[in-house]
């Protein structure tokens, strides 16, 4: 059975596939019991493993650290001669937006509004009232937290480890390979292999399926704000059927054309809203704030990397921190392999600036700009954001920003736009990374099979519209945080695995193949 000349790994694809296909069945049959599971699974990781997440987490973050400031960020993927196979420009975009499909756009405002006015109990364990100064600096600080330098680290060192094992010591593109460090020749077990990836595609299907309903509520939501267009099954579903048809058609062009497209445009839409706020904003205000929260961010910053919920509390830690942090989790994986792809020829320290230092700071950035303005608003009076949520859930607030800036009839439909090409690369590189992974002998610089992405967009697509539509709660997106935190479960242990491999190779220096000690001598006076 081939594809495209590939064959189709039916070890690893009928398994994911059967049980994202029953996972889809169920919701559709019985959507109470699909809820009713992700959230026990919710419940059980996020609360119980919280302690992993956060040691892995603050782990990922000094191992990156460490390979970004010592000799080792001077390795180049692929070798001393090897040359990348694309601008820095162009691999910062499919980095940026390929890897954090609608979140920095979905909680841009919501999240330090929602901090702010202690809406679901978040700040109810601090020592400060909601609407208060300390309550902006906190909102901020714990926004910076949640979208810097710890989630873009735990992407970094799976991609960083997949791409150093497969162009360097010439393993299998693969997730496997990353452990061939800690497992040598058991590593490349095929039923070793098989579970390895099983858990990846699911973490990621279910991962991704989770953005896309929380993409589809956002939209819904600001189509109700905008044009008076109730949210409803039916809209969710025709959302669900364009958005999937935006992101699949990208998938199926290509990596050379899709996503390179697709990112650049997504990208340059960040760039403008940035300028624009940046122009528009209060920005003494919010430069004073930022610069305040940085430091009230680097002051707790130990406390927060460490803390399991038992001084920020379940509302803040367990259904903020460590859902972010499962998700990220649940995506490292697959956003490793993508990663991986679009890395050759860089230096790992090149290859950490674009994934993690970049993206880190535009992160920071981007949050001062919305979640600032947003606070900033909310203070003066100027409108109730926080009163929108409380009324319309937690990703409403978004729209009720754009609609008091200057010509919100013009941002309301670009942040609508922004928010499906945000969702559509981020799918684009996922899918096509999914088919990757149920290929045989397919490399890092090849297409997956066509039919193979078409396949898992349209059960991503699925699985997300039901979640949506029958499982929002409290927040409106319950369901769908439920769902994430299954995925990021699912893979945890994995994760753990291949940071004690990243220790083993670049901590320890024990390496592979002794080869790896010559090109690490020869990588460090390269420059």
């Amino acid at each position: 059975m081939s594809l495209q000349g590939k064959g189709i790994k039916v070890s690893v694809f009928i398994p994911s596939f059967v049980i994202v296909l029953v996972a889809v069945a169920v919701g559709v049959a019985d959507n109470e019991l699909l809820v009713a599971s992700a959230k026990a699974v919710f419940y059980f990781s996020l609360s119980d493993f919280a302690w992993l997440y956060q040691l892995l987490s603050v782990t990922a973050l000094i191992v990156i650290t460490y390979i970004f400031f010592s000799d080792a960020g001077n390795i180049r993927l692929g070798g001393k001669d090897a040359k990348p196979r694309f601008s820095l420009l162009s691999t910062f975009a499919m980095a940026l937006t390929g890897g954090i499909a609608t979140g920095v756009v979905t909680y841009s405002v919501n999240e330090p509004l929602i901090y702010f006015g202690n809406i679901y109990g978040e700040i109810a364990k601090q020592d400060f009232a909601p609407f208060s100064d300390e309550s902006a600096i906190f909102s901020l600080a714990r926004s910076f937290h949640n979208w810097s330098f710890i989630p873009y680290a735990i992407y970094s060192i799976v991609g960083l480890m997949i791409g150093y094992m497969h162009f360097n010591r010439k393993k299998a593109f693969s997730i496997s390979s990353t452990l061939s460090p800690i497992l040598g020749k058991h590593a490349q077990r095929s039923s070793v292999q098989t579970i390895i990836e099983v858990i990846s595609v699911l973490a990621i299907a279910l991962g991704l399926a989770s953005s896309l309903g929380a993409g589809l509520a956002l939209i819904s939501s600001g189509l109700t704000a905008q044009y008076g267009i109730e949210s409803s099954p039916l809209v969710w579903l025709v959302l669900t059927c364009v958005i999937g048809a935006i992101f699949i058609s990208s998938t199926l062009s290509g990596l050379q054309k899709g996503i390179k497209y697709l990112s650049s445009v997504n990208a340059y839409i960040f760039y403008f809203l940035v300028a624009v706020l940046i122009i528009i904003g209060p920005i003494s205000y919010i430069s004073n704030l930022s610069v305040t929260s940085l430091g009230y961010w680097l002051d707790n910053f130990f406390l927060w990397a460490f803390d399991t919920k038992e001084s920020g509390g379940e509302a803040l830690v367990t259904w903020w921190t460590m859902y972010d942090w499962s998700i990220w989790i649940a995506y490292a994986p697959l956003m490793g392999l993508f990663l991986a792809q679009i890395s050759y020829g860089r230096t790992l320290r090149e290859f950490l600036l674009i994934n993690w230092v970049l993206p880190s700071i535009f992160g920071i950035l981007w949050f001062a700009l919305w979640g600032g303005m947003a606070i900033k608003w909310q203070i003066d009076g100027a409108l109730d954001l926080v009163q929108v949520v409380k009324d319309s859930g937690a990703v409403s607030g978004l729209w009720g920003f754009l609609q008091n800036m200057p010509s919100s009839g013009f941002f309301v439909p670009v942040v609508i736009l922004t928010l499906i090409i945000s969702f559509s690369t981020a799918a684009d590189s996922m899918s096509s990374t999914i088919a990757a992974i149920c290929t045989k002998n397919i490399s890092a610089t090849e297409d997956s099979p066509k039919k193979l992405k078409l396949i898992w967009g349209l059960l991503i697509s699925a699985i997300a519209y039901i979640m949506v539509a029958f499982g929002g709660g409290a927040q409106g997106v319950d369901g769908i945080k439920y769902l994430a935190a299954a995925g990021g479960f699912s893979v945890l242990f994995l994760f753990m695995l291949v940071i004690i491999a990243s220790v083993r190779v670049f901590l320890l220096k024990l390496n592979t193949k002794e080869s790896a000690v010559a090109e690490e001598r020869e990588a460090i006076h390269e420059n």
